[in-house]
C-alpha cells in the first residue's frame, strides 16, 4: 500500500502540503522551549515523523503522507511499504541493495558512478532530498575511495535532518558549510567501522544539532560510550521507544540526544 508507514505509524492527515522552507544555512530566530517526544495518534501539518527501523536506516515522514527511508537494504519489515525515495551507501551490504523494490521512484545512490561523484537534489513538494559526498575507506580499511559516501539531508516542515551515513573522515570547513545548519542528525556510533568515537563526538559537537539521534551502534557497550562522552553537554533522552515527531516550534532548548530504540514496520 502507497501509504502503509501512515496507516502503519499513526494517522496521517490526506491533504496536499506545500514545504515549509527550511532554515539549514541561517540559524532559526526563535528558539523553542518544549522537549518533542514520541507520537502515537497524528502527525501535525508541521511535523515530521522519524521512525527508527534498523542499523542505520529510518523513515521520514511528512504530514501528507512522503516518505523517505535512509540506507534502505532491501528490508522495511512486513507491512507492504512503497516509500517515495531511498537513499543508499555501499560501505557495507547492511547500507544499500542491488535489487530495490521496483515500484520505489527514487533510489538515491551515495557513491560515485562512471567516475563522477553522486549528486542529488531531488524536490517531492513537501520535502527536499539532497547531499554532500565525504571520502570512504576501501574494503577493509584499505586504500581510499573519494566521495564514497553521502550525507543525504532532508528538508521538510522547516527542519533541517541529516544523515551522516558511513562516516569515515571529518568534514572539511567546506562540507560543513554545504551541510548547512541540521537541525536533527543521525549519527553512527559504533567507535570503529565508521570513525573513532573521539573524531565522531568532535563532528557533533561542530554540528550542534538540536537532536542527535545514534545509530549504526553493534553492542549497549558502545552506546553507552557515546553517550557518556557527549552527557556533560548534551541532555540525553532515552526514549524507550522507535519513532518520534518532531517540528520546528517544539525542537529543544538545549542540544539533546534521542535515544531511539529500533522497530521494523511489523
Amino acid at each position: 500500500m502507497r501509504l502503509a508507514l501512515a496507516l502503519c505509524l499513526l494517522a496521517v492527515p490526506a491533504f496536499a502540503q506545500e514545504r515549509i522552507p527550511s532554515h539549514c544555512i541561517a540559524i532559526a530566530a526563535a528558539e523553542p522551549t518544549v522537549l518533542p517526544v514520541a507520537l502515537q495518534d497524528g502527525l501535525e501539518k508541521d511535523s515530521v515523523l522519524i521512525r527508527y527501523l534498523d542499523h542505520a536506516s529510518f523513515a521520514i515522514v511528512t504530514a501528507d503522507g512522503t516518505v523517505a527511508v535512509t540506507d534502505y537494504a532491501g528490508y522495511l519489515g512486513t507491512q507492504d511499504l512503497v516509500p517515495d525515495v531511498v537513499t543508499m551507501n555501499n560501505a557495507h551490504h547492511t547500507h544499500w541493495t542491488a535489487a530495490p523494490d521496483a515500484r520505489i521512484p527514487h533510489v538515491l545512490k551515495g557513491w560515485p558512478e562512471g567516475g563522477r561523484p553522486a549528486e542529488h537534489r531531488l524536490d517531492l513538494g513537501s520535502m527536499l532530498v539532497r547531499n554532500v559526498t565525504t571520502d570512504t575507506r576501501g574494503p577493509f580499511g584499505e586504500g581510499a575511495r573519494k566521495d564514497g559516501n553521502s550525507i543525504f539531508i532532508f528538508e521538510a516542515g522547516g527542519l533541517c535532518i541529516g544523515h551522516l551515513g558511513h562516516l569515515h573522515q571529518i568534514p572539511s570547513d567546506e562540507q560543513y558549510a554545504a551541510i548547512g545548519r541540521l537541525d536533527v542528525v543521525m549519527v553512527p556510533v559504533d567507535g570503529g567501522y565508521t570513525m573513532r568515537l573521539q573524531d565522531m563526538t568532535g563532528v557533533v559537537r561542530r554540528l550542534r544539532s538540536s537532536v542527535v539521534i545514534p545509530m549504526h551502534w553493534f553492542s549497549p557497550q558502545s552506546l553507552q560510550a557515546f553517550l557518556s562522552d557527549m552527557s556533560p553537554e548534551f541532555t540525553v533522552v532515552e526514549t524507550g521507544g522507535a519513532q518520534i515527531a518532531l517540528s520546528l516550534r517544539d525542537l529543544p532548548s538545549q542540544p539533546t540526544i534521542m535515544v531511539l530504540e529500533p522497530a521494523w514496520l511489523d
